[in-house]
């Protein structure tokens, strides 16, 4: 029995939350999403470079496509960042796991597939984990944002998926991915002038924190994407990537304390409520592969 279609993403899902521990760490050292942001896309792009040897085709006319899905793909690391910076990791994590119910979604308006009723019940499942999350008991982190933040990028996430799958066969994973990863360095460029200083500036004891978790987050973005180039099974893929939700409460719960994390002093209820939480988001992905 091959394991690895079992062990990457589940792999990709926990690297997810040590990298969200160590860019919430470098924010709160006063990094600040922009410059987050710009570090995270320069390394992505040389993250990817290393699928080149998968070979592929380079079709001019269709650049447009690995250009979309770079936008599509920028903003959703934009909101990701503002959600970390605003809120706590045991909180916009979870609600990323509404990505894969997205996905299905957006499969059903750009492929024409039916609609089931437990694709509702999975969305409805979803909120109401959002809602499990939202309680706090006098913690005030700026959840609500936090979660805004997270279904934006949750919606531009599954959007870049959908359209990856539909994209890449005419290209090869060897060639559309790097490419993308390409346009999402390029286009962090204008970022320079919203940095609230020059990169220099950043003490050398931040630069470690930004640097792991913009390497550390690359790294299981581009294991993510093997899993999903290798073995053609993106849904089954995401239902496992989906327990970063989990991973995150728990990470929080058992080790934030070594990363100077706060969430670890909300108190045993507020995160049981989160778990809660995203133990539903967990078993609305589940039904989506289900039944798809």
């Amino acid at each position: 029995m091959n394991v690895l279609p079992l062990v990457m993403p589940l792999g990709a899902a926990m690297l997810y939350v040590v990298a969200a521990l160590l860019i919430k760490r470098s924010n709160d050292l006063g990094v600040g999403p922009w410059r987050t942001l710009f570090v995270s896309n320069l390394t992505g792009g040389l993250v990817f470079l290393t699928l080149l040897p998968f070979g592929g085709a380079f079709p001019v006319e269709l650049l447009w496509q690995p250009a979309v899905g770079a936008i599509l793909f920028f903003f959703a690391q934009l909101f990701n960042y503002l959600a970390l910076q605003q809120g706590d990791v045991s909180v916009a994590t979870p609600v990323l796991g509404i990505k894969i119910v997205l996905v299905a979604l957006f499969s059903v308006l750009l492929r024409t597939q039916a609609v089931t009723p437990s694709l509702w019940v999975a969305a409805g499942l979803s909120s109401l984990g959002i809602a499990l999350l939202h309680r706090t008991r006098g913690a005030h982190h700026h959840v609500g944002l936090t979660i805004l933040y997270a279904i934006l990028t949750a919606v531009l996430y599954a959007l870049c998926d959908v359209l990856m799958q539909k994209w890449v066969p005419q290209w090869g994973t060897g060639r559309y991915l790097p490419i993308m990863l390409g346009f999402v360095a390029l286009f962090s460029l204008p970022l320079i002038p919203f940095f609230p200083a020059p990169l220099g500036q950043i003490p050398r004891p931040t630069w470690r924190w930004l640097i792991a978790g913009c390497g550390v987050i690359s790294v299981q973005s581009l294991v993510f994407a093997l899993t999903i180039a290798l073995f053609h099974n993106a849904a089954a893929a995401n239902v496992l990537y989906g327990s970063r939700g989990l991973w995150s409460v728990v990470a929080v719960w058992a080790v934030g304390h070594w990363f100077s994390n706060r969430e670890q002093h909300l108190g045993a209820a507020v995160l049981r409520w989160r778990l809660a939480g995203a133990a539903l988001m967990l078993t609305a992905v589940v039904l989506v592969i289900l039944v798809t």
